[in-house]
C-alpha cells in the first residue's frame, strides 16, 4: 500500500460480515433497485468498505467515553405550541381542483405492485 498509516491498513476479522452476491441482491430487493453486472460488483466492493469502517471503529476502546446527543454542546431551543386560528376547512377546499366535504382528493400516483 502506497503511504498508507499503519493504523489505516484493513486487517480481516474473522467475525467480518461477508458480502456476497446473495446479500447484495437482497439488498437490491428491499431497495428496489436495479444493477448491472457491473454495478452489483462496484456494490459489493463499496459495502466492503463500509463494513471495513465499521469494523474498524469497533476496534476502537471507547471505554469512559460519555455517549453524544448533540455533536456540539448547544441543545435544540424549542418553542411553545401556541394554538392560533388558521384557515377554515371549507376556505381551504373552496379551490381545489376535486375536494369532498372534509379532503382534497387527488389523483392516485402510487401504484399497487401486486396489482
Amino acid at each position: 500500500m502506497q503511504n498508507v498509516p499503519e493504523s489505516f491498513i484493513f486487517v480481516p476479522n474473522p467475525f467480518f460480515m461477508e458480502v456476497n452476491d446473495a446479500l447484495v441482491e437482497h439488498l437490491c430487493k428491499l431497495a428496489n433497485l436495479e444493477f448491472d453486472e457491473t454495478g452489483m460488483e462496484e456494490i459489493k466492493k463499496d459495502l466492503e468498505k463500509m463494513i471495513g469502517f465499521v469494523d474498524k471503529l469497533n476496534a476502537l476502546d471507547v471505554s469512559g467515553v460519555e455517549p453524544l446527543l448533540y455533536m456540539g454542546e448547544e441543545t435544540d431551543t424549542l418553542r411553545e405550541d401556541i394554538f392560533e386560528p388558521s384557515i377554515s376547512r371549507a376556505d381551504a377546499l373552496k379551490n381545489a381542483a376535486k375536494a369532498d366535504k372534509e379532503y382534497f382528493r387527488v389523483p392516485r400516483v402510487v401504484k399497487n405492485p401486486s396489482a
